[in-house]
This record gives structure tokens, sequence and C-alpha cells, in this order.
């Protein structure tokens, strides 16, 4: 299966923000959810069918003008699924934010069923003035079973300038995935960017649990990441700090 899906934010004249662009295809299905939340505007990424399965090859393109803020969530986790022996399915996510813009990208986690074989990459740039916060949660496998094969991709840059580049691999093919050097045997992952000019006091407060953290990023930013044996353990650490953004 290929699908694309688009959104654009630009703002409305009035102090708000009107979507310009709203489309996708299934399984990327957009819906504006919501009246405004001040000057945001909130979207929804519904699943219209299952997957990613294999040979998936899924784009998914974000674009936030000038004065513009939106928030995209999901209404469900994503579930990568073996399916039939193909290459890996794949997921790319494209962000731009403006001077003056706003993203928040807050889905739901991603599950890698045993016998997956998914690639997530992401791009995001963040123009000098744009403000982001980018979160992606992660759990290796369903209830009682082993994960499947993910890697992640990730590439954020601020004013032109690499502001986080990280990669995570799991699954039978990533050798050591689940030693004390990654994961040191947690089953569920999650992290959280914030960039731009107002983040005093973000992060202030450590986030609850032995296995998070809170570090700076060499430019306007500040990394949060958690690891717990369940989802739910990395949600108490990072929830509270999305809610502060």
């Amino acid at each position: 299966m290929r699908a694309q899906a688009r959104v654009v934010a630009e703002a409305d004249g009035a102090g708000g923000t009107r979507l310009a662009v709203l489309r996708g295809q299934a399984p990327l299905l957009l819906r504006r959810t919501g009246p405004p939340a001040g000057d945001r505007v909130a979207v929804h990424l519904v699943g219209g069918a299952a997957g990613p399965l294999r040979g998936d090859e899924l784009s998914l393109r974000i674009e936030v003008g000038p004065g513009a803020r939106l928030s995209l969530f999901s209404v469900a986790a994503q579930l990568a699924l073996p399916g039939r022996p193909a290459p890996a399915s794949r997921l790319t996510v494209e962000a731009t934010v403006a001077a003056g813009g706003t993203l928040r990208w807050l889905p739901q986690p991603l599950i890698a069923a045993a016998g997956c074989d998914h690639v997530a990459v992401t791009r995001v740039a963040v123009a000098a003035g744009g403000s982001l916060l980018w979160r992606d949660d992660l759990v290796c496998g369903r209830h009682g079973e082993v994960a499947g094969d993910f890697v992640a991709d990730t590439l954020i840059s601020y004013a032109g300038r690499a502001l986080y580049r990280h990669e995570l691999a799991v699954g039978p093919r990533a050798a050591g995935w689940a030693g004390p050097a990654v994961l040191g045997g947690g089953r569920a992952v999650g992290t959280l960017v914030a960039a731009g000019p107002d983040l005093a006091g973000f992060g202030a407060t450590p986030p609850a649990g032995p296995d998070a953290a809170v570090m700076p990023l060499a430019g306007p930013g500040v990394l949060a990441t958690a690891v717990g044996p369940d989802i739910r353990t990395v949600q108490a650490a990072l929830d509270p700090l999305c809610r502060r953004r």
C-alpha cells in the first residue's frame, strides 16, 4: 500500500490558525477535531486501515506557517504488523515550522508487533523563532510477545543546524538492543524534544522515575527521554512535561 497525507496550517489574519490543506489516504486520514483552542488548531491522525504492513510506503507532510499554531495527535496507537513477505514497511514524516509558528506532535505510541519489519524516518526543520514539541513513544511487542524489527531515524534541525539526531533499532536483527547500552531490558521508550525561544522552566523539575532524564541540547532545545517495563511508566514520566507546553 502507498499512501500520502499533508496538512498545512496558516495564520488566519485574525489571531487564529486555519488549515489551508488537510488531506490524506488510508491509512493516513487526517481530521480536524474540536473547536480552536485559543489560537491553536488540533488535527487527529485516524488509521483508515490495518498496519503498517510489510511493503507499505507511507508519507506525511506537515507545514506550519508564520504565526500558525498546530497540534497533531492520533486517535489510537499505531500497530506495525508482519504482513506478507515483502520489504520493510516505511513511514516518512517531514515537517517544517516557520518563524513564529508552533507545532506540537503528540501521537499515541507505535507498537512493534512480533514479526514486523518497519522503518520510521522523521525529518523536522524549524526556522529561527519557531517552536516545536515532538513526542515519539515505542512499545516493543504486544503483551506477552517479543518485539518485531523496528528502526527509528530522526533528525530535527533548528535555524538550519542539526539540533537532535538519533537512530534507535530494536528487534531480532538489532544486536544488543535489550542490553544496558540501549533499553536495558525495558519494553517501552519515549522521547520528547522541545525547541524554540520559550523554554524557560521546561524540564526544571526532573521527570518521575529512575530511568528518565531531561538534557539540554546544543541549541535552543531540550530532550527528555524515559525507558520502562511498559508504556505507563514512560507516560508517567513524559506526560507532565507535555502539559507544560
